[in-house]
């Protein structure tokens, strides 16, 4: 006999792209068994949810959930201890989950490999969180935009701040290795120049093409994806060309670079609501003014370009770049995809199917077919897209973990 039913009064089927009415979804144990309409007798225990719009818990492809917030100054890192800063993604994670994020990729942290501590925390069920899918450090070129910058220049920083750094094809291999080895999922580079990283220029580029194409080649021996930070097209037409799996942010994404992602089948996760946080919190957080002319100089033209690659059909996932704004905010950018080019239901595709895809997780999340595991999220009444800034029930493996439903 299966545990127990949730019934609803929509389900978002982020498969077939269509709402389906007066549903019943069947959990055993940690997953889901079957999906049906409702109605029929249930032996077990039925959840009667109401008057709700049923969707499969989300997911965030561009997370930061380790460190203390650093206000948009990256040297504020080395005021914290390695225990500190991975502390501090105790209650960004149970933000994160509550905010109905039920899996996210976490994709770097500037102190190597506190990230892969937090996600095996949460997978021994010591904290609650979602499930995480890691990078464990940044790769990145001495002084590049996965560096902390701002020091003087006779200041080393420790083993731990640049575990990541490389030069040469060589080398990157190297990076690639030995940071599998210490427990990453997969692989993030750091392909261009960043905006909050002071003294690099987004649109430059920081690796070369053959640097992209060894770590791919590299990360695929142990069956790791590699995302790439990238903002400039040029960049960002490199790492397409290199076999990425994911283009994170792509502010200056130009129509070959559209082309050449829907032909490559690469992934797109821009975080285009953050923007807008900077430029209205931005002073009073201590953001500086090199990094406010930047957001401002990157911000319309990510979601051009996010519109253009909607347009031609490219892939879409859902990342945000949470860390640089507060966790459990996430949710307000499904409507800015809504408002630059998506419909509600291929907006929550891309924060979960589309998402899960590009994980390579598909088996496991971004939808409520059967076998996946129960993560799902409930708003109250019809969808509503702006409702999931404020989602008041989860679900994370057959486990309520938040019901403010009224």
């Amino acid at each position: 006999m299966t545990d127990k039913a949730l019934r609803c009064a929509r389900l978002v089927d982020v498969a077939a792209g269509r709402v389906l009415d007066d549903q019943l979804i069947v959990i055993d144990g940690e997953r889901v068994a079957e999906v049906r309409p409702a109605g029929a007798p249930f032996d077990g225990e039925l959840i009667d949810l109401g008057d709700v719009t049923v969707a499969p818990g989300l997911i965030d492809l561009h997370t930061h959930l380790v460190g203390v917030a650093a206000c948009g100054d990256y040297a504020q890192e080395l005021k914290f201890s390695a225990a500190q800063q991975t502390l501090a993604g105790v209650p960004n994670a149970r933000d994160t989950l509550m905010a109905g994020f039920t899996t996210v990729r976490d994709v770097g942290t500037f102190r190597a490999f506190l990230d892969v501590a937090l996600r095996d925390a949460i997978d021994a069920g010591h904290i609650p969180g979602p499930r995480m899918a890691v990078a464990g450090a940044y790769i990145t070129v001495k002084g590049g935009g996965g560096m902390v910058t701002g020091l003087a220049p006779d200041i080393e920083l420790p083993r731990e701040f640049r575990f990541g750094q490389t030069s040469g094809v060589d080398d990157i291999r190297e990076r690639v290795r030995e940071i599998i080895y210490n427990g990453a999922d997969l692989i993030k580079l750091i392909a261009t120049g960043a905006v909050l990283a002071n003294g690099t220029v987004p649109g430059a580029p920081e690796l070369t093409e053959p640097q992209i194409r060894a770590a791919v080649e590299e990360a695929a021996w142990y069956g790791r994806h590699v995302a790439a930070h990238a903002h400039g097209a040029e960049g960002i037409k490199r790492a397409i060309r290199a076999g990425v799996r994911s283009i994170e942010h792509a502010c200056f994404l130009d129509d070959e670079g559209v082309e050449l992602m829907a032909a490559h089948g690469t992934y797109l996760s821009a975080d285009i609501w953050w923007a807008d946080w900077i430029s209205e919190t931005g002073p009073s957080q201590g953001y500086d003014a090199e990094q406010l002319r930047k957001n401002d100089e990157t911000a319309e033209a990510q979601r051009v370009a996010f519109a253009k690659a909607v347009k031609a059909g490219v892939k879409i996932g859902f990342g945000t770049d949470a860390g640089g704004f507060p966790h459990g905010l996430q949710g307000r950018q499904l409507a800015t995809m809504v408002e630059y080019g998506m419909t509600p239901v291929a907006a929550l595709r891309a924060a979960t199917l589309t998402s899960a895809e590009c994980m390579g997780w598909e088996d496991r999340v971004g939808s409520l077919a059967p076998g996946r595991y129960a993560d799902l999220i409930a708003i109250p009444g019809a969808l509503d897209i702006t409702k999931f800034q404020d989602v008041p029930f989860v679900m994370k493996g057959g486990t309520v973990v938040k019901n403010e439903l009224g």
